[in-house]
């Protein structure tokens, strides 16, 4: 590893601005689909309640990739993997913009994807080995600030460009800015370069397999309509590589995710009560604007404007998180907003076409807070008693984490909601009893978090820094 400079240079100051950028174009990218779902669904010719495999490609794609990112950066140099991750979702922008049927779609935004699994994690990476250890969190917080706005007007920005343009642009928007990302970091991003230890590829290959055929399985038995049998045989053959992964990873010198990570009782409650109790949260992006415009009528512009206090809510929350904590500690805060959420979720079940316009921006506001604050919580309890030579690999578990629980969210409610339009026969009552279960689902989970041990707040800035709590 490259010594660490004593102070920024200026081209540290440019690369900065650099990884903003391309944390902007992710966190973008990730919400500005959410509105356009509908109208791009009516281009295709397909139903707007199949299109929910636009957003699990990318997400399943990224989840599987982020194992892999450190290793390629050492590798190859964070200067040209970070500049190829920008080409390759430049390219699956426009191949994205380009695509005139549904299951091109989906191939383009893994490619997408590919790009997107790296400019994160190789960007935090360059910016972790540039700068000082005393001035990592006020450089972390600056280039993650612009993720956490792409949240807050990606909705509304799709919606509106939907409206006076076309779903296309939603992806036309990255071009220029990827050109000058690539042309940018070939110039100023710091070719730095670590020791490429020798990387796990078995069990990488079982880990991965393990998520595809899963995610394949959940979407068998929705929108792909493959039959029970299939399903079934899938979703086996997903459980026995998983469990294949963690036999080959405890006699592995070197696995992809160290079982030792597990001696940590706080990481093992965080990694699996996070997994269950994010399918809620990591769905109501995708369903809420389905509901609004497909259930309730709403312009696609009216309904991403009507999505601005859930993300609004979420960033105002944060610098409540340790006061919270210092005054509940973790298990009761954590278990107590668990089962907020989920009523939350489920109150989402009791909209109507009658219900005021006031009441669903209020609900939406509390849900982003309570949302924002649960995500946090759980992220942190994660690491929090990590010991810094796991700190690495549960950082780089809890992200793989992060992503696919946000993409099997989408798979089950988009399974959900078809199953239950199929047996009601009425779009509305189907989104209702879909919010019921899932709510149901994530208020269970408090069950999990009530295992921690009692455990106050640590000490002022020993939480997660932004970008990592969400």
């Amino acid at each position: 590893m490259p010594a660490t400079p004593a102070a920024p240079s200026p081209s540290a100051r440019v690369l900065l601005w650099v990884v903003a950028i391309a944390f902007f174009m992710q966190a973008l990218d990730m919400t500005i689909l959410n509105t356009a779902l509908p109208a791009m669904a009516q281009s295709l010719g397909e139903s707007p309640l199949r299109m929910h495999s636009v957003l699990i490609a990318y997400m399943l794609t990224v989840a599987i990739l982020i194992p892999a990112s450190g290793w390629i950066a050492d590798r190859w140099g964070t200067r040209r993997v970070f500049a190829w991750a920008i080409a390759l979702f430049t390219l699956g922008s426009l191949a994205c913009a380009q695509a005139q049927s549904l299951p091109v779609l989906v191939a383009a935004r893994v490619l997408q994807g590919l790009g997107g699994a790296l400019m994160m994690p190789v960007g935090r990476l360059a910016v972790l080995r540039t700068y000082p250890r005393a001035q990592l969190v006020q450089a972390m917080s600056f280039v993650t600030m612009p993720g956490l706005v792409g949240p807050l007007i990606g909705p509304a920005l799709g919606g509106w460009l939907v409206e006076v343009a076309t779903w296309h642009w939603i992806f036309l928007i990255n071009l220029p800015i990827g050109v000058i990302g690539i042309v940018v970091a070939h110039r100023l991003m710091p070719d730095l370069r670590g020791p490429a230890e020798r990387f796990d590829w078995v069990g990488f290959i079982l880990f991965a397999n393990a998520m595809v055929l899963v995610s394949l399985a959940l979407e068998g038995l929705g929108e792909l309509h493959f039959n029970r049998l299939l399903c079934g045989l899938l979703f086996g053959c997903g459980v026995t590589s998983l469990i294949a992964y963690a036999l080959h990873a405890r006699r592995s010198e070197a696995p992809l995710f160290s079982p030792r990570l597990f001696r940590s009782r706080w990481f093992t409650i965080g990694v699996t009560g996070g997994l269950l109790a994010r399918f809620g949260g990591g769905a109501m992006p995708f369903l809420t604007p389905l509901l609004l415009q497909v259930g309730l009528g709403y312009p696609a512009s009216q309904a991403g404007l009507t999505m601005i206090p859930l993300a609004a809510a979420a960033l105002t929350v944060k610098p409540l998180v340790h006061p919270l904590v210092e005054r509940f500690g973790f298990r009761r805060l954590l278990a107590g907003n668990t089962v907020l959420v989920g009523a939350l979720i489920a109150s989402f079940g009791f909209i109507d076409a009658a219900t005021p316009l006031p009441a669903l921006l209020v609900l939406l506001t509390v849900f982003g807070a309570a949302n924002s604050l649960q995500f946090t919580l759980m992220n942190t309890i994660t690491l929090q008693e990590l010991p810094d030579e796991h700190a690495s690999a549960g950082n780089s578990a809890l992200s793989v984490v992060m992503q696919l629980s946000r993409s099997l969210g989408v798979a089950v409610a988009g399974l959900l909601l078809g199953a239950f339009v199929g047996s009601q026969g009425d779009l509305l009552p189907a989104f209702h009893t879909t919010y019921f279960v899932l709510g149901a689902a994530t208020a269970c989970c408090a069950a999990i978090f009530s295992l921690l041990t009692p455990y106050r707040a640590p000490p002022q800035g020993a939480l997660l820094p932004q970008g990592m709590q969400s």
